[in-house]
């Protein structure tokens, strides 16, 4: 039995994720006699969260043992496994990374892994992942594993193991996501009905491999499915585009791809020629930010609903394919799990740099992760990961530093925002974002007070831009009731419905 363990989660307020982690670990009868600790700087969603993984243990019966404090070295001390979900600066500090960058012509759909504001939204993160791998080696136990979950994915891993020395993991279910829209536009019943070995760099992972019915599935026969797919044909125009083009279909949303390309967002008039207005996630603009808006406004309002339903008996068969949840099982029970995992390069990826942060696929039992080495990248994907890779770099580097050039540098280098803004515009653009942010990002405490005179000074022209495909908060209200139809649609299309 395992129960020595204590799993400590930072950031347990993002509380839909949380309870789905925790549902997910208790699944598993050899994790059910464990310690959640759970930790985050906002009590009111602490608490919140609390009260839903309690109900969900007494519910079931189970010796699990929940805490919940604020103050995060309690959290961590003695805990085997430490589960990061943070989003440091909250909304508001998200906000400023959407916002301002329109006005300078960059269009973002999340902006929270590269372009301006996944390079910004870095910048906060690092510092505060530094902390945590300080505490970790401080108090956990010996050995303790971090798992990673938040953005920037590649850039937090980088700096938990380059500089924070903390034997991190950087999880994400692109892999899944993708995985099972494959499956979809191929006609398979299940995602596991298809076979897949994919391969790349974090939201830029490429399916090399795709094996249904026995047979490798061509690119021919993959775009001809993707095309003559009522939803998909309309939904993925950029991952089809790409996938006519490169040959392999990319793991990430349609409106995650097309902000991490110079191509397909450069120009106001033509990106809504590429994306789908149907769900955020295809490339609305700040369509995440407007998602996770309505979400917490939701949540606030309709607590009690969501507190009802963790009071549901857990069902093992409805456990996700979230990686948390199966890499414990692993290491505690030696049942094999094998999945895609983003760590660092030193040769699993043949054709990118040793030092980058790869996602490949890989396998988890008693003696730990083991990737697959050797792999090639054909040279386009290579090429993409690769201009990605160097911004992610430069902006790792900047956040350990301080070093306001070499912040624009990497903003600079970033694909859509050169292809969209000037070298002054760039410039100008992260002096605002810098004084915008000051307050979470420390390192630059010395150089905001000349960011903030340049600003002043600035004569960029920028303008007072919603974006080429903005929408509107929904009440919630709204919310509520389009959650509802899609309830009733998705219980419409279950067979014998």
């Amino acid at each position: 039995m395992s129960s020595g363990i204590k799993i400590a989660i930072i950031g347990a307020g993002s509380v839909g994720f949380t309870k789905k982690l925790v549902t997910d670990i208790l699944c598993v009868p050899e994790l059910q006699d464990i310690e959640f600790a759970l930790t985050d700087i906002n009590a009111h969603n602490l608490d919140l969260v609390r009260q839903i993984v309690e109900r969900i243990v007494s519910v079931n019966g189970l010796p699990t043992r929940v805490t919940a404090t604020t103050e995060r070295r309690e959290a961590l001390e003695g805990a085997r496994y430490i589960i990061n979900c943070t989003r440091i600066g909250g909304l508001e500090a998200y906000r400023h990374d959407i916002e301002i960058p329109l006005k300078y012509g960059v269009d973002q759909c999340v902006g929270d892994t590269i372009c301006a504001g996944g390079i910004l939204y870095g910048q906060r993160n690092i510092p505060v992942i530094l902390d945590f791998c300080r505490d970790i080696k401080a108090v956990a136990e010996p050995g303790a594993k971090l798992l990673n979950y938040a953005n920037p994915m590649a850039m937090n891993t980088w700096a938990a193991l380059e500089y924070g020395g903390v034997d991190t993991i950087g999880l994400c279910h692109g892999v899944q996501n993708g995985w099972r829209q494959i499956a979809k536009a191929l006609g398979a019943e299940r995602k596991e009905d298809v076979d897949i070995f994919c391969s790349g760099i974090n939201h830029q992972t490429w399916y090399l491999d795709i094996r249904y019915g026995g047979r490798k599935i061509s690119k021919d026969e993959l775009v001809e499915a993707f095309e003559r797919h009522p939803v998909f044909s309309q939904q993925e125009k950029v991952r089809i585009d790409v996938l006519k083009r490169f040959g392999f279909y990319s793991t990430e949303s349609n409106g995650h791809l097309s902000e991490y390309l110079p191509w397909y967002r450069k120009r106001p008039g033509e990106i809504l020629n590429w994306i789908d207005l149907s769900d955020w996630i295809h490339g609305e603009t700040g369509g995440y930010l407007r998602y996770t808006t309505e979400s917490r406004n939701w949540f606030e309002t309709d607590f009690p609903q969501f507190l009802e339903e963790a009071g549901q008996p857990i069902d093992a068969s409805r456990r996700t394919d979230e990686h948390a949840s199966w890499i414990l099982e692993a290491l505690e029970t030696d049942r094999v799990y094998r999945g895609h995992f983003n760590v660092r390069n030193n040769g699993i990826i043949t054709n990118l740099p040793a030092d980058c942060i790869v996602e490949s696929p890989g396998f988890v039992d008693r003696f730990g992760l083991n990737m697959t080495a050797g792999v090639t990248l054909p040279e386009a994907a290579a090429a993409t990961c690769i201009a990605s890779v160097n911004v992610q770099r430069m902006s790792v580097h900047a956040a350990m530093t301080g070093d306001v050039e070499l912040l624009k540098l990497a903003v600079l280098h970033d694909p859509l925002v050169g292809a969209v803004c000037s070298p002054e515009e760039v410039w100008a653009m992260v002096d605002e974002l810098l004084v915008a942010q000051a307050e979470w990002l420390p390192q630059y405490a010395e150089a905001i007070p000349a960011a903030r005179e340049r600003a002043s000074r600035s004569t960029v022209q920028t303008t007072d831009w919603a974006g080429a495909a903005r929408q509107r908060v929904r009440s919630v209200s709204e919310v509520r009731e389009a959650t509802s139809r899609k309830k009733e649609a998705a219980l419409g299309q279950m067979p014998g419905a």
